[in-house]
């Protein structure tokens, strides 16, 4: 009998010891899989678990100010208040990591694909749920950090030559309301379904506008007499800088800002 117990006592202890591993694993893969939760009792966001740094940056850069009330731009800025400054400080002073910085030029490209890879495999391969991916964005991409008002008004779908009726890009695909939990759901919001910059954007990443950017793609179209309320130069440059979509990081010039980035830590990506 008393072998009986003691061989009872064993098998139960191996059991609370099996179901209590089960506990742990499972409480571990929350932690490493799951989504970082809300302060003073806010819902969850789409940042990974464990990404105490990237929360605090987007806090900060939620409160940086983001001056869109410009009545006219010139060709060179010259002063910070002329760009978001203080949003722009607290990217390149963002102490988290690791930091890459992806150099975004062509709109009908993969860029927003490579970034929701490399983001997806920093977080979960890597465990790095801080990792910080921005993209430095320029050339055709440029189009997409556009509103509708101005897609509309300036006809961007003859800019991308058909190809884009509007800019699909900022969309949320029905696939970015799937349980964010189940991270490896080929159809879920951590897919190649949701390569929307609203998205990446929910997730932490960054999207950098570039002021010489605006100011080249309205010069062309200023020249060109896309212009349905006769601005001047300057006024149109203006208006554009003013129809950015929310979030976004404005620059007094991709080109240039892209040495900033790399002397603070960022791993560039083209």
């Amino acid at each position: 009998m008393d072998n009986e117990k003691g061989r009872m006592s064993r098998r139960e202890a191996v059991k609370r010891a099996v179901l209590g591993f089960g506990v742990g694993a499972v409480a571990m893969s929350a932690s490493a899989t799951g989504l970082a939760a809300g302060r003073s009792g806010e819902p969850a966001t789409l940042l990974a678990g464990g990404a105490t740094s990237l929360r605090d940056l987007s806090d900060r850069l939620a409160a940086a100010p983001r001056r869109r009330d410009f009545k006219i731009v010139p060709m060179i800025l010259t002063s910070p208040e002329q760009w978001d400054s203080e949003a722009l400080h607290e990217v390149l002073r963002y102490s988290g990591g690791p930091k890459q910085v992806w150099d975004n030029t062509d709109l009908e490209s993969p860029w927003l694909n490579l970034m929701r890879n490399a983001m997806n495999t920093q977080i979960w391969a890597f465990r790095h749920p801080n990792f910080l991916a921005v993209s430095a964005t320029h050339g055709s991409a440029h189009l997409a950090l556009y509103d509708d008002y101005i897609w509309k008004k300036y006809h961007f779908a003859k800019l991308t030559k058909g190809k884009q009726k509007a800019n699909t890009f900022i969309l949320e695909p029905a696939d970015a309301h799937t349980n964010p939990v189940d991270f490896n759901n080929p159809d879920g919001v951590f897919s190649p379904h949701d390569n929307s910059i609203t998205v990446l954007q929910k997730r932490g990443a960054l999207f950098l506008a570039c002021h010489n950017a605006i100011w080249e793609l309205t010069m062309g179209l200023h020249a060109k007499g896309n212009n349905p309320d006769h601005l001047t130069h300057p006024q149109m440059a203006a208006e554009f800088t003013n129809h950015l979509i929310p979030g976004v990081v404005l620059t007094p010039g991709i080109a240039g800002t892209l040495p900033e980035l790399e002397l603070a830590g960022f791993q560039y990506a083209k």
